[in-house]
C-alpha cells in the first residue's frame, strides 16, 4: 500500500501544502492570504479556522482522497527550547501554542493545522525541527552580561534537512559530520553543526550575526540603547527596525536581491556595496564558527532563497573556500523535509519525542 504524507507550512500571508506518495511529490498547492483578509483578524490564532478551510479547499480542487493519507506533518512553532526531533501533536503542545506563550508567529498554526485535518482521520500528527530548536553547548549560550543569555531562535527546519541532504549524498552520518550551514532568506542563520547537534548558532529573529534581506543583524549596542531612550521612538518602531525594515530594506529600500544586482548593473555604486556587505557578514560568520570547530569542518553549505543568486555564492565562497568545500543548495525546501520527515517516520526510522 502506496504512503501518502500531507505537509503544511504557514507563513505570514500563505499556507503552502503539498502530497507526497512514495516520497514523490504528488502535488503542491500555495493558498494565499491578501493583507485585508490577515488585518481582520485579531490574533494569529484567530485565523485557524479560515486556514483549514483554504487547506481543505485546495485538496478538493485536486480531487484529492483524504483518506488516502497516512499521516500529516506540520511546521513547527515557537514552542520551549528543544532539541531538534520529531515531535508528536499533542494537547500540551497545542496549548503552548494556543495562548502563544513562547511568542506569536505564523508558524504556530502548523501543529494545529496538522491536527485538524488528522484527528478525525484517526491519524497522527507532527511536527519537526522548529524554529526553537536548541542543541547549543554551554559555551555558546554565554553572553556578556549576567541579564541576558543567548536564545536559539533559527532555520532549523532547512538547515537540518540540507545538513542531511549533503550527508547522503556525501555517504557520510550526520551524526558523524562537521559542517557549517549559512541559511539565507528574509533572515539570516549561520549553525555549527557538530556530529548531529547544532552547538552554536546566531539568534536570526532578534538581531544577532549577519545583516539580512530585511533584519537588521547585530547593531552596535551602546548607540541602539541611546536610541530607545532618545524619546524618538515606539518600542514597536525599535523592534520593526531589528526585523521587518532593517538589513536591506534600511540600507538599499529594498529585500530583493534581484533589484539590487540590476542597479548594479546599471553601475549604482551604493547597491554594489551593499551586495559585497551582505555576503562579506554571512562569510565572517562562517569564518567564526569555522574557528569554534578548530578548524575542522566537512563542509560549508549555502542555502535559502538567496542561494539562488550565483554571484552572491560566488562572493561568498570565495572569502570561505580555504575552511572546507562550499556547496549550494539554493531555495529553503520546507515542504520537502517536512515530508521527508513523515517517511522517516512510517519507516521506522525515526525516533518520535513527546512534547
Amino acid at each position: 500500500m502506496s504512503r501518502n504524507i500531507l505537509v503544511i507550512n504557514p507563513g505570514s500571508t500563505s499556507t503552502k501544502i503539498a502530497v507526497y506518495e512514495d516520497g514523490t511529490e504528488l502535488f503542491s498547492e500555495n493558498e494565499a492570504m491578501s493583507c485585508e483578509v490577515v488585518s481582520g483578524f485579531g490574533t494569529m490564532h484567530a485565523q485557524l479556522g479560515f486556514r483549514e478551510r483554504q487547506i481543505r479547499s485546495g485538496l478538493e480542487r485536486r480531487g484529492y482522497d483524504l483518506g488516502r493519507l497516512s499521516v500529516i506533518v506540520g511546521r513547527g512553532g515557537l514552542l520551549r527550547p528543544l532539541p531538534g526531533g520529531i515531535y508528536r501533536v499533542g494537547p500540551a503542545m497545542l496549548e503552548d501554542l494556543a495562548t502563544a506563550r513562547y511568542g506569536e508567529h505564523a508558524s504556530n498554526l502548523g501543529a494545529f493545522l496538522a491536527d485538524r485535518i488528522a484527528a478525525p482521520l484517526g491519524i497522527a500528527a507532527y511536527i519537526v525541527d522548529p524554529v526553537v530548536v536548541d542543541e547549543l553547548s554551554d559555551v555558546a549560550r554565554v553572553m556578556g552580561h549576567a541579564f541576558f543569555k543567548k536564545r536559539s531562535i533559527f532555520h532549523a527546519l532547512n538547515q537540518k534537512a540540507v545538513a542531511r541532504r549533503w550527508c547522503r549524498e556525501a555517504g557520510r552520518a550526520y551524526e558523524e559530520s562537521r559542517l557549517i550551514v549559512a541559511h539565507m532568506g528574509g533572515g539570516v542563520s549561520v549553525g555549527l553543526h557538530l556530529e548531529g547537534r547544532v552547538v552554536d548558532v546566531n539568534n536570526a529573529l532578534d538581531g544577532e550575526g549577519p545583516f539580512s534581506a530585511e533584519r537588521s543583524g547585530t547593531l552596535p549596542a551602546g548607540d541602539l540603547a541611546r536610541l530607545c531612550f532618545s524619546g524618538t521612538h515606539a518600542l514597536r518602531e525599535v523592534l520593526a527596525m531589528i526585523n521587518g525594515k532593517g538589513g536591506l530594506v534600511s540600507l538599499a529600500g529594498t529585500n530583493d536581491l534581484r533589484v539590487l544586482a540590476e542597479r548594479i548593473k546599471s553601475g549604482d555604486a551604493g547597491a554594489e556595496l551593499h551586495f559585497r556587505a551582505f555576503a562579506y557578514g554571512v562569510a565572517k560568520a562562517i569564518g567564526g564558527l569555522a574557528a569554534a570547530a578548530s578548524g575542522r569542518v566537512d563542509a560549508i553549505i549555502l542555502t535559502g532563497g538567496i542561494a539562488f543568486s550565483t554571484d552572491m555564492m560566488t562572493n561568498i565562497e570565495k572569502m570561505c573556500n580555504f575552511i572546507a568545500p562550499v556547496i549550494v543548495y539554493p531555495g529553503e525546501g520546507e515542504l520537502d523535509a517536512l515530508a521527508l520527515a513523515g517517511e522517516r517516520v512510517l519507516s521506522g526510522e525515526a525516533t518520535v519525542s513527546e512534547y
